[in-house]
C-alpha cells in the first residue's frame, strides 16, 4: 500500500462559488515560414486537416489540396467553412510550409484556437471519474502531439503545460496529434506547481511519474480524480514539481530498457488509469 501526503484542500470543503472567469488570449502567429497572414498558422497532414474543418469553433482562411489528395477530404460536416478547397501542386505546398513537413497534400491555414481556462478544462465532473495530464518542461512538439493524441484516445479532461518551457502549437504538433488538437483542450499556465495546488483543492490526487519510485502506478491506486505528472526525458519532474506531487509512481517495465519516451509512458499511465 502507498502512503500518501497529507494535504489540506483549500479549508476543508471545496468552493461552489462562481470561479474567476477563465483567461482566454489569442496566441500570435508562428514567426518565418509555415505561418500565413492574417493571423493564421498553416497546419497539415490528412487526420489534422479534417479535424481542423470539420470542427465548427474553427475559421479557416484557406485550404489547400493537392488534386491526388482531394478525395481524402473529409467535407461532412463543413457547412460553417467559407472557403473552397483550392487545387494545388505538391511543390506549391512543399514551398509553403516548413521544410520536411509530411503535408500527405493537404493543409490548411486558420488562427489558433482559443485558450481555455484551467476551471472550465478541469472543474471535475460529478458522475463520472477524471484524469488530467500535466507536462512539466516537456518542450518537444513531436511528443506533446502525440501526447495529446493518447489523451484523445483515453479520455482525458485535457492537457496543462507552462506558457514556458513548452512548445507552441504548431503544424508539426498538431500532425502528430493526428486530429486529438480539437478533442483534447491545451491548458497553459504561468505557474505548474500553483496549478496542481488548484487540482489538489478540487480533489485531484498529484500523480507524478518517476522510473526510481518505489512503487507501481497499479499499486498507487490514486482515486477517481487524478492529474499524471510527466517531466522531460533525462531531467524528470523539477523539484518544486515533485513537492506537489501525493504519490510518486513508475510503470512496471523490465530491465531490458532504461527508461521510456515520455509519449509512451504516458499512454501506458494512462491506459492504467482507466484500467482501473
Amino acid at each position: 500500500m502507498v502512503k500518501r501526503k497529507k494535504r489540506v484542500k483549500g479549508g476543508g470543503e471545496r468552493d461552489d462559488s462562481p470561479h474567476t472567469p477563465p483567461r482566454r488570449n489569442r496566441r500570435g502567429k508562428s514567426a518565418g515560414r509555415g505561418s500565413g497572414s492574417g493571423g493564421g498558422n498553416w497546419y497539415f497532414g490528412t487526420h489534422a486537416v479534417n479535424s481542423i474543418i470539420n470542427n465548427t469553433n474553427r475559421n479557416c482562411l484557406r485550404l489547400l489540396v493537392t488534386d491526388e489528395a482531394r478525395p481524402n477530404l473529409r467535407l461532412d460536416n463543413t457547412e460553417h467553412l467559407t472557403i473552397s478547397p483550392e487545387i494545388v501542386s505538391r511543390p506549391d505546398l512543399d514551398a509553403l510550409l516548413p521544410r520536411g513537413a509530411v503535408h500527405q497534400g493537404i493543409a490548411v491555414q486558420a488562427p489558433p484556437l482559443e485558450e481555455t481556462g484551467l476551471d472550465e478544462a478541469c472543474l471535475p465532473l460529478e458522475d463520472s471519474g477524471n484524469v488530467v495530464l500535466a507536462l512539466d518542461h516537456v518542450t518537444d512538439p513531436q511528443n506533446v502531439g502525440a501526447i495529446l493524441r493518447s489523451a484523445a484516445a483515453f479520455g482525458a479532461r485535457a492537457l496543462v503545460m507552462t506558457d514556458r518551457h513548452a512548445p507552441p502549437v504548431t503544424g508539426a504538433l498538431a500532425k502528430a496529434a493526428s486530429g486529438a488538437l480539437e478533442i483534447v483542450p491545451i491548458v497553459r499556465v504561468v505557474n505548474l506547481a500553483r496549478a496542481l495546488d488548484q487540482l489538489a483543492d478540487w480533489g485531484y490526487w498529484r500523480v507524478g511519474l518517476d522510473g526510481n519510485a518505489p512503487a507501481t502506478l497499479a499499486d498507487a491506486n490514486p482515486g477517481r480524480n487524478v492529474v499524471l505528472i510527466l517531466g522531460a526525458e533525462g531531467s524528470g519532474l523539477r523539484r518544486l514539481t515533485r513537492e506537489r506531487c501525493d504519490i510518486v509512481a513508475k510503470l512496471p517495465i523490465t530491465d531490458a530498457v532504461e527508461s521510456l519516451n515520455v509519449s509512451a509512458a504516458a499512454a501506458v499511465a494512462l491506459y492504467e488509469m482507466i484500467r482501473a
